[in-house]
């Protein structure tokens, strides 16, 4: 009974020991490299580049006061419709004590002046119906009464504006009545009734009472960088999406690239707009952030490979063609001449042809 567990013993040792060999020597030989294997085919590749910006109507107008007053009505609140002269508010005025005080005096002259000039005129006629005058004399007389009368006018005229802010030649056009200058929508009243307002001068802005644009006249405003806004040109296609508004693609067109340069962040970046063409029925509001996609480079049924098949080597481009799979894979470095790349696959000029297969990345087992 010992013999048969001393041999048994040492026949498992003997097993254990040839097994541990075998698996040693199996882990020692290197296994052989498995590489993902890629086609070159025919494809239509385009370079692009993405411009972050915003979507701005081409023209935003702040609507000012032609008097200095206080608001009290407004007709319109953002997001209604306007036409141009159509009222948004109405101010009343405050006048301005040296203006009145002027205006006033200029009125009190233009009544001197008038009773003069009638004065003067009721004597020539007399003259001139005696035949003690000539004619040129009365015409003369009667010349400066009219002139006077026009002055007391315009001075009348002067003192209401200055105090009421309408005019009596023309009521309509009241400057207390404020109007819009353009047709469009309201995007922002800023001011509240009651509000002061100012008028706009060489000493200051003004008061914006409303901002007007047309929003069916939009453009794409971003900034290119320096690296790439030598492949732009005025006139190029450009696709806007909106980040707001899924599934949306907007046609436009670059129609202007700035001449000079801006630094932000360490780089030089130029403005670029873009005229946008709205399609019927679409509403895009002022301010939304949008990416433009220009095509720099494109290829049209070009052969081309993923980017991962490549290898470089100082100046030179290089593949590596399949030659052989079986029992394991095998490869030719080959050189190859490159175009364009969309990030994914690139071009390939010469050194391949439709159909090669050629090495991708290695398999790694987990």
């Amino acid at each position: 009974m010992k013999k048969f567990f001393k041999w048994a013993g040492i026949t498992l040792a003997a097993l254990i020991f040839i097994g541990t060999f075998i698996f040693l020597y199996q882990k020692s030989i290197p296994k052989a490299t498995a590489y993902e294997i890629n086609q070159a085919t025919l494809q239509d590749l385009k370079k692009t580049t993405i411009i972050t910006g915003k979507i701005e109507p081409r023209d935003e107008v702040s609507i000012k006061p032609q008097i200095s007053g206080i608001i009290v009505e407004l007709y319109k609140e953002a997001g209604d419709m306007v036409k141009k002269d159509e009222v948004i508010a109405k101010v009343k005025v405050i006048p301005d004590m040296s203006s009145l005080s002027s205006a006033e005096n200029r009125v009190k002259l233009a009544q001197v002046s008038l009773k003069q000039a009638q004065t003067d005129f009721d004597r020539m006629k007399n003259l001139y119906g005696e035949k003690v005058v000539s004619a040129e004399d009365y015409e003369k007389a009667e010349n400066t009464l009219n002139n006077a009368k026009i002055e007391m006018n315009n001075a009348k005229d002067a003192l209401t504006i200055v105090r009421d802010g309408i005019s009596l030649s023309n009521a309509q056009m009241s400057t207390t009545l404020i109007r819009s200058t353009i047709d469009g929508i309201v995007l922002d009243v800023p001011v509240k009734i009651g509000n002061s307002v100012i008028l706009s001068n060489s000493f200051n802005d003004g008061t914006t009472i409303a901002t007007v644009a047309n929003m069916q006249d939009l453009i794409f405003r971003g900034k290119i960088d320096e690296t790439e806004v030598g492949r732009v040109l005025s006139g190029m296609p450009v696709k806007i999406s909106v980040g707001a508004i899924q599934d949306l693609l907007l046609n436009a067109t670059l129609e202007y690239i700035s001449p000079k340069a801006v630094e932000e962040n360490g780089a030089n970046l130029f403005e670029i707009k873009a005229a946008i063409q709205l399609p019927e029925g679409v509403n895009i509001r002022a301010g939304y952030s949008a990416n433009a996609e220009i095509v720099l480079e494109k290829a049209n049924k070009t052969i081309c490979v993923p980017e991962a098949s490549l290898e470089f080597a100082g100046d030179s481009t290089y593949v590596y063609l399949l030659t052989d799979s079986i029992p394991e894979q095998k490869f030719e470095r080959r050189p190859v001449v490159t175009g364009i790349s969309d990030g994914i696959h690139i071009e390939i000029k010469k050194g391949l042809k439709v159909g090669d297969k050629v090495r991708g990345i290695e398999i790694i087992d987990k």
